[in-house]
């Protein structure tokens, strides 16, 4: 995802730091919002469905305890990263912000650098939910489950040796896609033990045998693709 794509919810009901903040994290190139109590927050979180909020926890009308749970409550809003911004010795604020549902917390008073570089910290996590959601794939009736190494076809378990497996997860990461041989050799095998072509062409062999000779079609001088 790109940094453009990325909305923040910074809210404080101190205007620097609104200002300081917010200017920090948009020169970094992320869409910022801003609100300046909970009642605000609860209302653009909404409203904007941001990627990461950056909440206080003192504040008036709605303090952040409060709206983080409304946040973690509210539809589409269950897997938004949640940081509070706590004064230091708030100990207790830190204890109840993780009851209610946040991710992390910052203790404040802290340097817009440092905040810039935490907030990029708790936004990989974007990166690696997303990667843990392609864990389980589905290609026409053919399941790839990566984390488990395991194929169903047609409703069918099927077990294939690594190679194999990495191979069919290969080609069909991209369906019609033509993989050059090359290519497929360094994703595949990488820096291993030296293999020739032909060791591509018997793992194809055994993956047409075992998923269907109509997936799997030849370019000649070229390479292989997988087809629906």
């Amino acid at each position: 995802m790109k940094k453009k794509d990325i909305k923040i919810l910074l809210v404080d009901d101190e205007p620097d730091i609104l200002e300081i903040v917010s200017y920090n994290l948009s020169t970094e190139g992320y869409q910022v919002f801003t609100a300046k109590n909970g009642v605000e927050a609860v209302t653009m979180a909404k409203k904007k469905t941001p990627h990461l909020i950056i909440l206080d926890v003192m504040m008036p009308e709605m303090d952040g305890i409060e709206a983080c749970e409304i946040i973690r409550g509210t539809s589409g809003l269950e897997n938004t990263i949640i940081t509070f911004l706590t004064a230091r010795g708030e100990d207790y604020s830190q204890v109840a912000g993780f009851d209610a549902g946040a991710d992390d917390y910052i203790t404040k008073p802290i340097k817009p650098k440092v905040l810039v570089s935490k907030v990029k910290a708790l936004l990989r996590r974007l990166k690696e939910d997303n990667e843990a959601s392609e864990d389980i794939v589905q290609v026409g009736n053919i399941i790839i489950n990566r984390e488990e190494y395991k194929i169903i076809n047609d409703g069918k378990e099927i077990i294939l040796p690594r190679k194999e497996f990495e191979l069919l997860a290969l080609l069909t990461s991209k369906p019609n896609k033509v993989f050059k041989r090359e290519v497929i050799l360094d994703k595949v095998w990488g820096n291993e033990v030296v293999v020739g072509g032909r060791t591509i062409d018997v793992h194809i062999r055994k993956l047409r045998e075992k998923i269907g000779e109509d997936h799997f079609k030849t370019v000649k001088g070229v390479g292989y693709k997988f087809v629906l």
